[in-house]
Formats: C-alpha cells, sequence, structure tokens
C-alpha cells in the first residue's frame, strides 16, 4: 500500500465499541516485511513508511491495539521479521472523501467544551463509507461544528470515538478535542465505560439471567453476518455478553444486555447464537415467526408490530464514562424510542388478553 499522511489516522485511539457496531476493525495500511527484513521495531519499521508519522503517535498506536503483526496486535517493542504482514488498523473505514458538512438534525443530549453526547435515530448511519458517504452523523456533526475553528470533521484525532450499527438507535460520546479522544478511548479499551442496550428477543432465554461467552468473527459462508466460534478458536474474537430479562411477553421477551466486549453484531449474534434473535433482525433471522400460535390472526398481529418497528430491536439505553477534562464521572440514559415502546406495548396488551383468557 502506498504511502499516507499520518492525519488520515486515527493512531491516539482506537476505541473499542458497543456489541451491535462492536469494534470492528479497518485496515488503513499494510506492508510486508522483505525477505532480507533485519529485526526491527514495529515502531521504527512503520515510522519509516507512513508519511509525516511519528514514533510516539505509532507507539500509542500500539498501545491501543491498532497495530497487527500476520493477525495479532503486538506492542511497539515487537520485532518486524522478514515477511511479517504489519497493518495498521482503525475502528473505523477511511475515509476516500472529505466530509462535507450537511444540516442534519441530531439529538444532543449533553455538550461542553470537550465531550459531547448524542442519542441516534435508528436509520441513521454513523460513519461514511461503503456507499454510505452523505446522511451520516458525522456529516451531521461536521455541521454541527462548523464554526467551530478548533473541529475539523477530517481529523480523526477527533470526533466519534465508537459506534453503533445503523439501525440500532442509542447513545454516542463525541471528542472535541484529540485529548479528550484519547482519554475516552483508553476507557473504551480498557473496559471501564458503563453501557447497557434493551432487546426484544424471540422467546425467553433460560436461566433468565446469565452470560454468553464465545468468539465473534465473520461469517464464512456470509460476509455480511457474524457467527459464533468457540471460545479458543482460531475464528473469531473473544466475546462475552451478560443478559438479564425483564419482561416475558409469551413469544417474545424484553432483555437487558450489558458487554463486557464490544464486537461487531455482538449482541445480535451472541442472542441468535442462544437460540433468541433479536425480533425483527432480517440478517439474524429474527423476522420469522419463531415462536407463537400458527394462525393467520397471529401472523398479522406480527406483522403489524414488524410494521411499528422494522429493524432490530436494538436500542443503546445507557452510556457511562469519565469525564476526560474534569474526572468526573458521568452516567447518561435514553429514553426507548417510539418505535421499540409501541411494539412492546402491543405484546404487552396480547399477553394480558392470553393471561386473562387462561
Amino acid at each position: 500500500m502506498e504511502d499516507a499522511d499520518i492525519d488520515e489516522l486515527d493512531l491516539s485511539a482506537s476505541a473499542t465499541t458497543d456489541g451491535d457496531d462492536g469494534r470492528e476493525l479497518f485496515e488503513h495500511f499494510r506492508f510486508v516485511a522483505d525477505k532480507g527484513q533485519q529485526l526491527l521495531r514495529v515502531d521504527k519499521f512503520l515510522v519509516t513508511r507512513i508519511e509525516k508519522s511519528s514514533r510516539n503517535r505509532i507507539q500509542q498506536a500500539a498501545d491501543a491495539g491498532c497495530i497487527l503483526v500476520n493477525g495479532r496486535a503486538v506492542k511497539s517493542n515487537y520485532r518486524v521479521k522478514p515477511l511479517d504482514v504489519v497493518a495498521v488498523v482503525m475502528d473505523r473505514p477511511r475515509y476516500e472523501l472529505d466530509i462535507i458538512p450537511e444540516d442534519i438534525s441530531i439529538n444532543i443530549v449533553y455538550e461542553d467544551d470537550t465531550v459531547l453526547v448524542v442519542d441516534k435515530p435508528a436509520g441513521m448511519v454513523v460513519h461514511p463509507g461503503h456507499g454510505n458517504y452523505s446522511g451520516t452523523l458525522v456529516n451531521a456533526l461536521a455541521w454541527h461544528f462548523k464554526d467551530n475553528p478548533d473541529y475539523d470533521a477530517d481529523d480523526p484525532r477527533m470526533g466519534l470515538v465508537h459506534r453503533i450499527d445503523k439501525d440500532t438507535s442509542g447513545l454516542l460520546v463525541v471528542a472535541k478535542t484529540p485529548d479528550a479522544k484519547t482519554a475516552l478511548g483508553r476507557q473504551f479499551f480498557e473496559k471501564t465505560t458503563k453501557r447497557e442496550y434493551m432487546a426484544v428477543v424471540w422467546g425467553c432465554p433460560s436461566p433468565r439471567q446469565g452470560t454468553i461467552v464465545g468468539n465473534i468473527g465473520r461469517s464464512l459462508s456470509d460476509r455480511l453476518r457474524m457467527d459464533v466460534f468457540p471460545e479458543g478458536s482460531e475464528y473469531g474474537r473473544h466475546a462475552v455478553t451478560h443478559y438479564e430479562v425483564l419482561e416475558d411477553l409469551g413469544p417474545v421477551s424484553v432483555v437487558k444486555c450489558v458487554l463486557e466486549t464490544g464486537r461487531t453484531h455482538q449482541i445480535r449474534a451472541h442472542m441468535r447464537h442462544i437460540g433468541h434473535p433479536l425480533f425483527s433482525d432480517a440478517r439474524y433471522g429474527g423476522d420469522q415467526i419463531l415462536r407463537g400460535e400458527r394462525t393467520a390472526a397471529y401472523r398479522k398481529f406480527v406483522d403489524n408490530c414488524v410494521a411499528l418497528c422494522p429493524r432490530q430491536a436494538l436500542h443503546a439505553r445507557t452510556l457511562g464514562f469519565v469525564h476526560p477534562s474534569t474526572r468526573e464521572e458521568m452516567f447518561f440514559t435514553s429514553e426507548l424510542p417510539d418505535d421499540m415502546r409501541q411494539m412492546i406495548e402491543k405484546w404487552r396488551q396480547r399477553a394480558a388478553q392470553v393471561n386473562k383468557n387462561l
């Protein structure tokens, strides 16, 4: 890969994200060491190959798990050997175009000079890329900050610290300074943030409170889906999801999920793995009727619920972190969006009617 400006890289903090969009890593640079390569520290190896880079920035990237050698994260003192494949990865795609500010309404929950917390609606893509180069949350943020001379939407050293899927709603934190992104990114990487999700799943998991452990990686048969592989497998990455059933509504249940790790589609893949896909999640089979009656009336009822919430029923409800400047503990809660709330209410009404008829 040809050399590029180091400013295109967020080498200071590539943070883990929520399990729905989890820490999916996108390769920005790849170098293959020559056959005659002498042993050389990886930070020295990269600093000569990426323009305008610095060893300090590369060392920070290594500390954040963003420097891979032969597919495994290494520290900055790793010595590159002949034919080693050295990659620099980030938690977002590489922008192919400049970020264009767009006047898109966003729900700002909190803002000060250092951070901003936004409540993202379902249906909004977070980062430009993969054919979505406008209408994203990043474009909306560029507009919001257009009069702030200190904020550059094209500078990856600031901006969104983590991601959630297009069709997942909920809370995200934005860093307005490079130092803030470094500090927040480290909290995500070290798993000290507090994140809780609300989901509606098919059936009622048993036990009603438990932990799902299993590697999550790209499906070997469907590249658009993540699969769960055995812990310790060569496929995927270690992932842990804690869940608790809050409400059993018969064919579906309302579940709280707390992430110990953050992998792409973590909650969606883990819940499917234990036989309880998220309601209306087409990619993971949740758009099928998996529990309940085999009657036309019931099918119509489920269709009406899908019409109310035509996306995976998943919401990033809470977000907690230590403020990067004040060191104050911050905690935010987002109410369920109308589509999930109305859909759950229909299931509650049905459950009440069923219980009444018993």
